[in-house]
């Protein structure tokens, strides 16, 4: 196996911790979907695949180092939101703390003189930052519109390029 059974187990952890983000999106974005707001919907439908895709990129590594994989249980995500501003909130929120796992398995990576390891993850810290910048990006649109002019924030993702994604369509196609 090319890494230690610590990183193994810590890139495991990681695994459920992206599906976990991955359920958190889906959740938000039936949220919104049932609160008739397709952009929002479609943005966070788009994010769960990101995150799914990012499971998998885990778990291929994972097996291309000879590891087992071992995905953890995962907790029910929130479901229900009295404001749109909470559900981004949330949003934000859970990409810290995966830039913080990320930025984790990182050290660990090096502290094992893992360089095979911190190469791949290079990436994921890239991603991070353009995650978290996009969110911080979403929650202050949805701050300056307020709750009664969620259609402006709809507006705003119109033009940012998205349309609504329906569930299953694997991000629009």
């Amino acid at each position: 196996m090319l890494i230690s059974e610590k990183v193994l187990a810590a890139i495991n952890e990681q695994v459920g911790n992206e599906f976990s983000a991955m359920l958190q999106y889906l959740a938000i974005a039936a949220h919104f979907d049932r609160e008739t707001l397709p952009m929002l919907a479609g943005h966070f439908y788009k994010q769960a695949e990101e995150e799914k895709e990012h499971a998998h990129k885990f778990i291929k590594f994972v097996l291309d180092t000879g590891g087992r994989v071992a995905i953890p249980a995962i907790p029910a995500p929130q479901a229900t939101f009295s404001f749109a501003e909470d559900a981004v909130k949330l949003s934000l929120e859970q990409e810290k703390r995966v830039t913080q796992q990320v930025n984790h398995l990182v050290a660990m990576a090096k502290g094992e003189h893992d360089y095979t390891t911190d190469t791949f993850l290079q990436w994921f810290v890239q991603e991070q930052l353009e995650e978290v910048s996009s969110m911080e990006d979403l929650l202050s649109i949805v701050q300056r519109a307020g709750e009664g002019n969620l259609l402006r924030v709809e507006e705003y993702l119109a033009r940012e390029g998205g349309r609504p994604v329906a569930f299953g369509s694997a991000a629009g196609n």
